[in-house]
């Protein structure tokens, strides 16, 4: 088993692993898992394929990422996003920092340095305005009140959740619920 990974940016979703997925498929790449914005491979493939692969997902929207950099972000923005959409069910109970950290196995202040040098902000910055856009998304839905809104996103308090969201969409949660879906962002342009 050869076991490369591919990095690919902009995947946000289970709907964009299924897209990916479907691409791999009719290029018939035998893929060993899939998590957001890196898939592992059985076998390794050829340049010829990783082209072809390339074009047709910058097509979709993707971008095949091919320097480690560029590869290390991605998988960072791709945890976040987990983190972020899956947290109650992840039940994590150390920092983000922390997690990211151990996942992808290397120094947090080396992480956290080269996303600021290549996103131009920081990885809590990111992982706020993650927050806030999930934070909007379960608000349109109107499923959960904004105490269990706080709670599903590891909110120390209420407080916390609406001043960082007054903060960052200059509304509180109340007022932006009153808006409706208008006001949200696809979570790859966030």
């Amino acid at each position: 088993m050869d076991n490369q990974k591919l990095y690919i940016k902009n995947m946000v979703c289970d709907r964009c692993k299924m897209v990916v997925k479907q691409e791999l498929d009719r290029f018939e790449i035998d893929i060993d898992s899939i998590q957001l914005g890196e898939v592992k491979l059985r076998h390794s493939i050829g340049e010829d394929t990783k082209g072809k692969l390339k074009d047709s997902l910058h097509y979709l929207g993707f971008e095949l990422l091919d320097d480690q950099k560029s590869q290390l972000i991605s998988q960072i923005k791709g945890l976040i996003i987990d983190l972020v959409h899956r947290a109650k069910e992840k039940n994590i109970k150390v920092k983000y920092s922390v997690f990211i950290s151990r996942e992808v196995g290397k120094d947090y202040a080396y992480l956290s340095n080269l996303f600021s040098e290549i996103e131009g902000t920081t990885i809590e910055q990111y992982t706020i305005h993650q927050k806030i856009e999930r934070a909007k998304e379960l608000l349109v839905y109107g499923e959960m009140n904004i105490s269990e809104i706080a709670t599903s996103l590891n909110y120390s308090s209420v407080a916390h959740l609406s001043n960082q969201f007054k903060k960052v969409t200059g509304l509180t949660p109340t007022h932006f619920k009153t808006m409706g879906l208008d006001r949200r962002k696809p979570l790859d342009k966030v």
